[in-house]
């Protein structure tokens, strides 16, 4: 299936695999950052700027 797809899209099996695995780390590093911005944040604050930009949209 890999081979497949590495076909498909012109490139080897191990430049999809590179691809793949940056694409992963680079969703673990977003996941680790948006919890660590939402522990430090403040979830009152945080509702009242959503019911804002829901009336303002």
């Amino acid at each position: 299936m890999a081979k497949a797809l590495a076909k498909s899209n012109s490139i080897s099996v191990n430049r999809l695999m590179d691809e793949l695995a940056t694409i992963a780390l680079a969703n673990v590093d977003a996941r680790v950052r948006f919890e660590t911005r939402a522990a430090r944040g403040n979830r009152k604050r945080a509702l009242a700027l959503l019911d804002k930009l829901d009336r303002a949209g």
